[in-house]
């Protein structure tokens, strides 16, 4: 006797035998129930969820008489009279199915429509099920339209397809459509239990859970996998043997990579990826495992409840939901999913893979000090190109002979002492000392320009006192042309922040930091914290620390700077007046201000400013050669 593929052997007979659909079986149940059915039935959904055994249970539903012969509709067949036993097995006169892959021209639906003009031969009604009706030409949709929505009262339309999208707004519209949700891992794995042990065949609990998972919501694929695994396996599944014949990737691995990512560990990453190409294993599986762990680490932080205790890898989900935070697990979830789609551009998968792991940790959210941006400057159409000025600061520059007119001249000076300038017959009159600014003066208004200082020159007597007003109009503009000077047309304040106010407590919490290696979300913290006091209780240090972030605060963040400073902090919220980005923050902009001044200062820039009255210095364009701590 030939075998029997599980696919076929365990396809559902009745309602109550289909798995996963409950919402297709009670519309259909009740309504073969009350008699209220309709002419024509549209089942969409992906492979395998059943969409031939519904309409099959619907055709024997519709034509069952009973055992005795004197049933009438029913929402539960026999199975035993001569129409279910026919449907079941495909011999039944008034049950057709057609695949429209391969017969989806005008004249295959003109053939079988031809025949509904002629009542049911053996049965109650004529069943016309049309699978993957998208596939049908535009004349054939056509040719079907008015039989489809005026049949005879004796012939019932049953159309599947995967792809509802391609079917006609005219077809959907004379059509109940049920849609057939992918089977949920859980409900496959519990049936393919019952197939096994119907089968007497034995399976760890492990195997069944990576068949379900592969199955992707197909109840076939899963039975399909199941045949191939009894083959495989010898008779028996075990999890191991499973693994191997997917080509799975063993989670160890994967839950090694979020190990290594959560440790910021670039070495421990490498040899993850080094240790899967050695083993064979496959760079997508690797990826779409470290999504599913991923997903399931979220849902640990945002629903513990959701997960199944009784899955034994729910308490290693939990243990690596704590070490990383929610929005470091979304990010890393979203490079996994397009990691996969980049991975035949990649010049082998395994450096596809490496990279996509080297970039989960090079992204991972971490506190960045902000750097002068070069604003963008107006250049009116009469103007010519500017000039860059590199001015060494060791030496004095010999004096310039008169160039070509420019409009602009950019001076970068690295950050050093200003240079006294040369004594001159004609010495100019020293700049007033500016006001000192607050370390933590916007950073927009460090891009504005400052009024320079020009030196007297003897061609300055040709131009009356002294260089032209900050507002007057440039030389090649007409005084009535000249716009009228407006506060309007300032550039907008940035918003106020906290202002740096520097305390002993923050001093020494900044240098307890510096002794630390901390990354991610977790050095962030420590960064944006305030430190207000520090005690011993216990024999254990006791730090309270204000915080304004509410996304810092979490306590998984907290138990982690906890761990990594062997301290217990008390957190406050409300505005850091003294923090290490703050203090970042001033050190780089105290040394910006004294670069423009030193730019500023500068006898050649003098020199340049004095000659071309329309110049100026770009707003940003000044930077310290040293990067700021």
């Amino acid at each position: 006797m030939s075998y029997q593929v599980l696919a076929r052997k365990y396809r559902p007979q009745s309602f109550e035998q289909l798995v996963g659909q409950e919402h297709v079986v009670q519309a259909l149940a009740n309504a073969l129930t009350q008699g209220r059915l309709h002419h024509a039935y549209l089942f969409t959904g992906t492979r395998g969820v059943g969409k031939t055994t519904v309409s099959r249970i619907l055709a024997k539903s519709l034509n069952c008489v009973g055992p005795d012969g004197t049933g009438g509709i029913t929402a539960q067949p026999c199975g035993v009279c001569n129409a279910c036993r026919d449907i079941d097995s495909g011999r039944f006169v008034d049950y057709v199915e057609l695949d429209a892959a391969s017969n989806r021209g005008v004249e295959e639906i003109s053939q079988l429509l031809d025949q509904a003009v002629y009542k049911p031969v053996v049965g109650r009604f004529k069943v016309y099920m049309i699978d993957e009706v998208h596939m049908l030409s535009n004349t054939a949709f056509n040719a079907m339209l008015k039989t489809l929505e005026e049949p005879p009262d004796y012939l019932k339309f049953v159309l599947a397809t995967t792809d509802p999208q391609k079917v006609p707004v005219t077809v959907l519209s004379r059509c109940l459509q049920f849609n057939l949700r992918p089977m949920a891992a859980a409900d496959v794995q519990m049936h393919l239990g019952n197939v096994l042990g119907a089968e007497s065949v034995p399976a760890e609990p492990g195997a069944l859970r990576l068949l379900s998972r592969a199955a992707r919501g197909s109840m076939r694929d899963a039975l399909s996998l199941t045949d191939q695994a009894i083959a495989f396996g010898a008779g028996s599944l075990s999890e191991a043997g499973v693994r191997q014949m997917l080509g799975s990737v063993d989670r160890g691995h994967v839950v090694a990579i979020v190990d290594a990512l959560s440790a910021a560990s670039g070495e421990a990453v490498v040899a993850q990826a080094d240790a899967l190409r050695g083993a064979g294993l496959s760079a997508a599986g690797t990826l779409e495992d470290l999504a599913t762990l991923l997903q399931q680490m979220a849902l640990a932080q945002a629903a513990p409840a959701a997960l199944d205790d009784a899955d034994p890898e729910t308490a290693e989900i939990k243990r690596l939901a704590t070490q990383l935070p929610a929005d470091e697990i979304q990010l890393m979830y979203s490079m996994a999913l397009h990691g996969r789609a980049e991975l035949h551009l990649a010049p082998d998968e395994y450096a596809g893979l490496l990279m996509v792991l080297l970039r989960m940790l090079a992204f991972r959210p971490a506190g960045t000090q902000p750097k002068p941006v070069k604003a963008a400057a107006l250049v009116r159409p009469q103007a010519v190109a500017k000039a860059v000025v590199a001015v060494p600061l060791p030496k004095m520059a010999p004096p310039v002979p008169a160039p070509a007119p420019v409009a602009a001249a950019v001076v970068a000076a690295p950050v050093a002492q200003p240079v006294a300038p040369p004594v001159a017959a004609a010495k100019p009159p020293a700049p007033a000392p500016r006001a000192a600014e607050p370390a933590a003066s916007s950073f927009s208004e460090r891009l504005r320009p400052r009024p320079v200082e020009h030196a007297a020159t003897e061609e300055d007597a040709d131009f009356g006192d002294g260089p032209p007003p900050d507002d007057a109009p440039p030389p090649w503009m007409d005084a009535d042309d000249a716009p009228a000077p407006a506060v309007a047309a300032r550039e907008p304040e940035a918003p106020r922040r906290a202002v740096l106010r520097e305390t002993p407590e923050g001093a020494q919490w900044a240098e307890r930091i510096a002794a630390l290696n901390l990354p991610g979300m977790t050095g962030e913290l420590a960064r944006q914290a305030q430190a207000l006091s520090c005690r011993r209780e216990d024999g254990r240090e006791v730090w309270t620390l204000r915080v304004e972030r509410e996304s810092l605060r979490q306590p998984a963040l907290v138990a982690k700077l906890e761990a990594a400073l062997g301290a217990r902090l008390d957190i406050q919220a409300g505005v850091a007046e003294d923090s290490i980005a703050l203090r970042t923050v001033a050190r780089a902009e105290a040394q910006q201000r004294a670069a423009e001044d030193l730019a500023a200062q500068h006898p050649m820039t003098r020199t340049l400013l004095s000659q071309f009255p329309s110049a100026r210095i770009l707003p940003g364009s000044v930077q310290p050669l040293t990067p700021s701590p």
